[in-house]
């Protein structure tokens, strides 16, 4: 795929949505942090609603340590791994409050120090709570690069460094959104809706339309 029509796909991504955002919830850092360790192998929706209950109690640091490992859980039950989960929030609150003063901070080597905090994490917070031009990629953004021929790679890491590479400037900030709301919505794992794809004449799918 050329530079061009890169450019294209971005460009009518953003005018379908000019200010994309993530779905999750949150009004804070700290409260992305948190509902992004609990979006793993979750749904937003399901993270959304164990949040709607635990932020108006415990939305800082030093309150979730307060309302302990087995208070987090009665909050986060119904999420897939949430005993880990819940663990790794209270052991990555204990270090935010001991290593940076309870503030969540915008260096991807420190967010990676916390427990349950990833590569994939790291990134959705610097780009999303921190405005760095930095993306995540999950696994809608893996199959949408992969697929269209926009950042083809095997591996995770490969498919960010070539969106690093060849998505111009003033897209790289809101590419991670853009990506993954398409690939939630119509570039569908299992069928995808190219029929109302707005990028299905650039998308290089040799498969495109047959689904």
């Amino acid at each position: 795929m050329n530079a061009a029509k890169r450019s294209q796909i971005y460009a009518r991504l953003r005018d379908a949505n000019p200010q994309p955002t993530t779905e999750l919830a949150y009004h804070t850092p700290f409260e992305l942090l948190v509902a992004v360790i609990l979006s793993a192998q979750a749904t937003d929706k399901s993270v959304n609603l164990a949040t709607a209950t635990l932020f108006p109690i415990a939305n800082t640091p030093a309150k979730i340590l307060a309302l302990g490992e087995a208070g987090l859980k009665e909050h986060i039950r119904r999420i897939g791994l949430f005993q880990t989960k819940a663990k790794n929030i209270v052991a990555a609150c204990r270090l935010l409050i001991e290593r940076h003063d309870g503030a969540v901070p915008a260096e991807r080597e420190a967010l990676e120090a916390l427990p349950g905090v990833g590569r994939k994490t790291a990134n959705v917070v610097l780009n999303t709570a921190f405005g760095q031009p930095v993306i995540a990629v999950d696994t809608h953004i893996f199959r949408v690069a992969n697929r269209t021929g926009l950042a083809p790679g095997k591996t995770v890491l490969e498919v960010e460094k070539k969106l690093l590479r060849y998505t111009p400037a003033e897209f790289r900030h809101n590419t991670h959104h853009w990506l993954i709301l398409h690939g939630r919505y119509i570039c569908k794992a299992r069928r995808p809706e190219c029929r109302r794809c707005p990028i299905f004449d650039l998308c290089e799918w040799p498969q495109k339309g047959s689904q």
